[in-house]
């Protein structure tokens, strides 16, 4: 940008226009409604408001993409700590670049797709992160290939051109199935997530190919269909308390599951681990305080909510992400519903 003079009166928005060779009422346009614009028009008032030193730089920057100075944030459940503990990852990074997060809980009756579908607009936000993994990004970007820049934290996506956050569902499924062949245990059962959503997949992989890389059959494994849901704990409890060879350790795909499972043999007066060991995942607030204490799969999900929101940045400065998948290591968790059998 050209150094103002300081023998010289401060540029004008005639001297833009001048410049740009447009009129003051199309620089006028461009520099408040840039939509209203063409984008040659408002590369050629970009190039002249930095060339006068008309206004600072990154107000050129701005005319080249709708800024709006917020970010979309899709979030599956908003009262899912799993979900507001990679939404404060986001939001810590969005505010030092004095960015605004909108967040939009996608399962509420009054968010119907046509409704979210408007977030899809360069003219109503600046960039989306993902954390819903029931999106398809290629088929949203089918129908409208104009997007803002998106990126998915904790979800993959079916685009592998969208950048992506998440944590290393098959390193977490092996951590938990190694603590429980530590512990002793020789029959095996996992509640699944949602098998539709590649993290759901990978638990489920990383428990069979952990049995099998220690010698057990992982098809003689109980496998039982799961959403990480409670519900779907306390369902698969009560097949268990009806199995006549009960598997002594289970691998629950989320913590929640693992709640609901627990919760349902205790009041059948089965004790955890007493008669069988169970290992979640996710590590989510109330896993240390639940009973007995969780053991489980640590995500560090603020973690994943920040580099989300790095990867996001990078693209709104107009950047290429040197590394478009971070996948984030999770940690054991070691608490008192395990145990060491003989």
């Amino acid at each position: 940008m050209t150094k103002p003079d300081p023998q010289k009166p401060n540029p004008t928005v005639q001297d833009v226009a001048r410049a740009a060779k447009v009129s003051t009422a199309t620089v006028s346009r461009a520099l408040s409604t840039p939509e209203r614009v063409s984008i040659k028009t408002r590369n050629k008032v970009a190039e002249a408001v930095e060339k006068t030193g008309y206004v600072l730089n990154h107000a050129a920057r701005n005319l080249r993409r709708r800024d709006t100075g917020a970010i979309v944030a899709l979030v599956p459940d908003i009262g899912n700590s799993h979900f507001s503990n990679i939404l404060q990852g986001i939001e810590t990074v969005c505010a030092e670049k004095n960015l605004k997060v909108l967040i939009a809980d996608t399962r509420k009756p009054s968010m119907a797709r046509p409704r979210i579908g408007e977030f899809f607009s360069k003219n109503n936000c600046d960039g989306i992160v993902i954390l819903d993994g029931h999106f398809s990004i290629s088929g949203i970007r089918e129908a409208n290939p104009k997007l803002p820049p998106i990126v998915t934290a904790g979800e993959w996506s079916d685009d592998p051109a969208v950048p992506i956050a998440v944590v290393n569902n098959l390193l977490g499924a092996d951590l938990a199935v190694s603590h429980l062949l530590q512990c002793g245990h020789k029959t095996f059962g996992h509640i699944t997530g949602l098998l539709t959503h590649k993290p759901g997949r990978d638990r489920l992989e990383g428990f069979k190919s952990t049995l099998k890389d220690a010698g057990h059959d992982p098809e003689a494994a109980w496998i039982v269909d799961g959403d990480y849901t409670l519900a779907a704990g306390a369902r698969a409890a009560e097949t268990w308390l009806n199995m006549a060879d009960r598997p002594t350790a289970m691998f629950c795909a989320s913590d929640r599951s693992a709640f609901g499972f627990i919760s349902a043999l205790s009041e059948a007066g089965v004790r955890v681990p007493d008669e069988v060991s169970v290992v979640g995942f996710d590590d989510i607030d109330i896993a240390g305080h639940f009973v007995p204490p969780l053991t489980t799969i640590h995500q560090p999900r603020r973690a994943v909510g920040e580099h989300a929101a790095q990867l996001l940045l990078s693209l709104l400065e107009g950047k290429q992400p040197e590394v478009r998948s971070v996948q984030l290591e999770p940690q054991l968790v070691v608490r008192k519903s395990t145990r060491r059998i003989s």
